[in-house]
């Protein structure tokens, strides 16, 4: 399973921004997905995930209500809509996939988000 994730770039506070993640490999349209960040200084977090399904999406506390996960089977893609973005959002943002909810074993490179106040 390979990852690719694009789309970050430098935004201002309240924007909006929309993140890609392109997977690759059989396995990947069962695995589930999702986005993890990790701020300078700081330890990686998790972000959002969804099920293999697509049908189900959990948040991190953080982004709910202003960030949406979805994934596009047919386009093998893991999306992420981020809407009225914090400085505090600003991170490497990276996409990962997995068997199962935590178990995370493959990681795609990271895409850099930077939010300005």
């Amino acid at each position: 399973v390979q990852l690719q994730a694009s789309g970050g770039g430098l935004v201002q506070a309240g924007d909006s921004l929309r993140l890609s993640c392109a997977y690759s490999g059989r396995a990947a349209s069962a695995y589930a997905l999702a986005w993890f960040r990790q701020a300078p200084g700081k330890e990686r977090e998790f972000v959002a995930r969804a099920s293999w399904r697509g049908n189900t999406a959990t948040y991190a506390d953080s982004v709910k209500g202003r960030f949406t996960i979805f994934r596009d089977n047919a386009k093998n893609s893991i999306n992420l809509q981020m809407n009225s973005l914090k400085s505090e959002d600003t991170a490497v943002y990276f996409c990962a996939a997995g068997p199962a909810p935590n178990n995370w074993k493959y990681w795609g490179q990271g895409t850099q988000v930077t939010v300005s106040s």
